[in-house]
């Protein structure tokens, strides 16, 4: 009696790619993931090449490793690949103080992301 099997959430013909605890906010991740989503994959790593954001490094190797999946896992043609779906999600939250003037303290928040990235196969 055990947990039925879950079924697959992609289809044969798309390949994923996940990163988590991306130390950067979700807000300024998601500037990055708007800036390549639904673009082929030549592009997109065109883009994040050239992107002056410190975060366009570690999108560009969560989308490498994607294309590498597709290449070697489902057995993808690398050169009609684009990004279906690209999502940025909310990770843990540090919380550390510093202290302030008359024995107060400021909250300082350090959030972190979780990234996901499916890259499909162009139908001809």
């Amino acid at each position: 009696m055990g947990k039925l099997a879950n079924k697959p959430r992609i289809s044969e013909n798309e390949a994923i790619a996940r990163a988590k605890h991306i130390r950067v906010s979700p807000q300024k991740l998601n500037l990055v993931a708007g800036l390549i989503r639904g673009k082929d994959v030549a592009h997109a790593l065109l883009d994040l090449e050239f992107s002056k954001r410190r975060v366009a490094k570690q999108v560009k190797e969560v989308l490498e490793a994607a294309i590498a999946n597709a290449e070697n896992n489902q057995g993808l043609d690398v050169d009609n690949l684009y990004i279906k779906e690209i999502s940025v999600g909310k990770a843990l939250v540090m919380k550390r103080f510093r202290a302030r003037a008359r024995g107060r303290g400021a909250r300082i928040m350090k959030p972190f992301s979780n990234l996901r990235i499916v890259v499909c196969e162009k139908s001809e």
